[in-house]
């Protein structure tokens, strides 16, 4: 027993002194990580900061982009909204010092499970120290100055004023910063009238101010402020019956429409990209005397602003304008109290070409010849509609596009494969919930949507020869000391083979020549086209129209945020003459240049009755007249195989005769794409009495009555367009006029094959 005793003593000892060790070793990193963080109390209260945002010509862009304009006072606000942050965001805070001991180290065992910082179990001045001292990465030893400077703090502030300062500069979504601003925007009212519920909304917020955002996500919203308001009877500051009122209250809110920020001005979209490239909060980039540097260009941007502008709808509407050699955002614009950027809706039938065409064309699935049958169809309880619920019966791709019909499109991605359709769409960049998984994928039906930067970047793609990159605002950011600290690195992705590229941009092409984006087919010049409408029948969201140049990628979007009704406006109008305004200015100069045919495209002749008749794809061959051969492109990689039989039978025609009135009248069947010669037989030699060409159906012909005797016959011809050679048939059946009778003599075999 005291064997065994001593050799625990001693196995204790040895832990105890290791984890000394490993505690000093510990405390000795993080002093050095740490001894050189001071808190700065300037650093939290400047109401007039600014971010300097600059244009592609380095001049400073003149765009408001104020933030922390307004500061409100913890004594001016209820005692229910103060309470609301502290139950949600940090109970203890009136007691601890800075840090909560206890959640730290439930976060600690939790981040070393998972191998890297995924909760950080921050205090109320954890988060303010985190907002103007630090940036947003996840990382101990971020977290380790964070502790640092939030002990700091608490030594020289009140918790008032770090609660009144933390009020007053956390984000709130919509490039909203502070409380008041919070206030003023989502509820059209001072901080100090909030509500219960309206506080307990504004609390719920910050901890994701995009999945919360009452604007896009209200029930998520609402649930989150529920949930505040749980916390808040849980703490004992408001009552079980307070609670239970609130939480069975409507979510209401009350934008306030003329509340001027800037949300969507370029130089603040800049900004909002800043935040994301930094990690770091918008005010820490102003403290912090960052310079932003982008791709803005004053004159698109004012002709993006005038085209939206001119159409006066009245409704919340956003264009967005990029260069497709840079993939530089050259022009924002959006007339809108909501910020759109940040918006996700319903792309509708602009998302065809990148999620259902494009695939298709890639895996060679379909060529813009092929054809789709266009009717009623029931895809497990599925039943899409074309717009104007109306079927064409079999249609090629390239019309539909053009058309922008749903029931092709549906049916194009049954054969391409939803989950395989998404994988090309996660490459050029657009996102997915895990319920996107049924066919009204193809019409843009997901369950929320993408942004218009996302959309109009993803176009891009097909005017780079099937290359997609992301694009940006900011071509670069400096530090106080003119140091450049960031540049976007464009990493071609080649989503589409060059190719199946140019297939899908061809019938883009054709929608402007005749479909859909038909408004722009007076431009002198080419551009490539594809328009979206969102909502059933006469009641409409949202409705877009992308148009590509070998310049400019170009994407305009109407929708009402808060109704989500246009009525029966339509993506080929209103958004569409935009883009028209738009280009007539910025090419009022010059005339960009057209799309290269790649070399691995070839344009085949097809026979286009073989076409029309059984819907088949096959090469013309010599003998197919002019009249009947259609042109398409294909890839090298899908090109039709077979050649049409059609036009290499001549059959003779069967001839008829009578006499009527003294006239010989002649009579046969004719098809237009051959040549009929009537002749009539000389004892020195026949004669050619009539050629007929271009002839369709029953054909009459009628000659004068003459000798008591006479045969005539019909020789069919056909030419061989290669050559130019003609080849005739034998002689049809003969017709013997003899008196005012009629003979007609057959012949043995009346058929002659090529």
């Amino acid at each position: 027993m005291k064997k065994a005793t001593k050799i625990s003593l001693i196995t204790l000892s040895v832990i105890l002194a290791v984890g000394l060790l490993v505690a000093s070793f510990g405390l000795a990193i993080a002093f050095n990580i740490t001894k050189n963080e001071k808190f700065q109390k300037e650093k939290l209260v400047n109401p007039n900061l600014k971010i300097e945002v600059y244009d592609n010509n380095n001049n400073l862009i003149s765009d408001k982009n104020m933030f922390n304009n307004q500061y409100i006072k913890i004594s001016d606000l209820n005692a229910h909204t103060l309470d609301a942050f502290v139950s949600i965001e940090d109970k203890n805070f009136y007691s601890h010092n800075g840090i909560n001991i206890k959640r730290m180290g439930k976060a600690l065992i939790k981040n070393l499970s998972k191998g890297r910082a995924v909760e950080g179990a921050s205090t109320i001045s954890q988060q303010l120290i985190k907002n103007t001292h630090l940036s947003s990465e996840k990382t101990y030893s971020r977290k380790l100055k964070e502790i640092s400077l939030a002990l700091q703090m608490e030594k020289n502030l009140t918790k008032d004023q770090i609660l009144e300062n933390y009020l007053n500069v956390i984000y709130y979504g919509n490039n909203i910063y502070g409380i008041e601003n919070a206030s003023q925007f989502y509820f059209s009212k001072p901080a100090s009238q909030l509500t219960l519920e309206e506080s307990a909304t504004l609390a719920g917020i910050i901890k994701s101010p995009a999945n919360y955002c009452p604007i896009n996500n209200p029930e998520k919203c609402k649930k989150r402020r529920n949930l505040v308001l749980s916390e808040m009877e849980k703490d004992g500051v408001i009552s079980a019956e307070m609670c239970q009122k609130a939480k069975e209250s409507e979510l209401k809110i009350n934008i306030n429409e003329n509340f001027n920020r800037g949300q969507n001005s370029y130089s603040q979209a800049a900004i909002e990209e800043a935040t994301k490239i930094l990690n770091m909060p918008a005010k820490q980039i102003a403290l912090g005397e960052f310079k932003i540097y982008t791709f803005y260009n004053e004159s698109k941007q004012q002709a993006l602003k005038e085209a939206v502008d001119a159409e006066g709808l009245g409704f919340d509407q956003a264009a967005i304008s990029i260069n497709n050699k840079t993939h530089g955002i050259e022009a924002f614009y959006a007339n809108s109290p909501y910020s759109v950027l940040n918006v996700k809706r319903s792309p509708g039938s602009t998302i065809k070409p990148l999620l259902v065409y494009g695939p298709a064309f890639n895996e060679n699935i379909i060529t813009p010849a092929t054809k789709i049958l266009d009717e009623e169809i029931n895809i497990n309880g599925y039943s899409p509609k074309n717009f104007n619920k109306l079927y064409d019966g079999h249609i090629s791709v390239r019309d539909s596009v053009a058309k922008s019909s749903n029931v092709p499109a549906v049916k194009t991605l049954s054969y391409v494969g939803i989950e395989k359709a998404k994988r090309y769409g996660q490459r050029l960049g657009i996102e997915f919930d895990p319920r996107d998984s049924g066919y009204a994928l193809a019409l843009g039906g997901m369950t929320y949507g993408t942004d218009i930067k996302t959309l109009a970047s993803a176009y891009t793609t097909l005017a780079n020869n099937g290359e997609f990159a992301e694009c940006y605002f900011i071509s670069k950011i400096e530090d106080k000391d003119g140091k450049t600290i960031y540049q976007p690195k464009f990493v071609p992705d080649q989503v589409f083979r060059e190719d199946s590229n140019y297939l899908n941009l061809s019938t883009l092409l054709t929608g402007v020549e005749s479909g859909t984006s038909k408004k722009l087919n007076t431009l002198p010049y080419m551009v490539a086209g594809k328009t979206g409408t969102v909502g059933i029948g006469d009641t409409h969201s949202d409705i877009y129209s992308v148009a590509l140049t070998t310049e400019d990628t170009v994407l305009t979007w109407v929708g009402d945020l808060s109704s989500n009704n246009i009525g029966k406006l339509v993506g080929g109008k209103e958004p569409t003459e935009m883009i028209k305004t738009y280009f007539n200015s910025i090419y009022s100069t010059h005339t960009p240049e057209d799309f290269t045919v790649p070399s691995s495209i070839s344009t085949i002749e097809i026979d286009a009755l073989e076409y029309q008749n059984n819907h088949t794809i096959l090469k013309a061959n010599e003998y197919t007249p002019e009249r009947y051969k259609l042109s398409e492109v294909f890839s090298k990689f899908n090109l039709p195989k077979e050649k049409s039989t059609n036009f290499l039978e001549v059959t003779p025609a069967t001839l008829n005769g009578k006499i009527v009135n003294k006239n010989y009248v002649f009579e046969f069947d004719a098809s237009n794409y051959l040549t009929y010669e009537l002749y009539r037989e000389e004892a020195d030699g026949d004669v050619l009495v009539k050629t007929f060409e271009g002839q369709s159906g029953t054909t009459s012909y009628t000659l004068p009555q003459q000798n008591q005797k006479t045969k005539f016959y019909l020789i069919t011809k056909i030419k061989n367009h290669s050559t130019g050679q003609e080849v005739s048939s034998e002689k049809s059946n003969i017709i013997e006029f003899v008196g005012k009778e009629t003979t007609s003599t057959p012949i043995s075999q009346n058929k002659w094959y090529l």
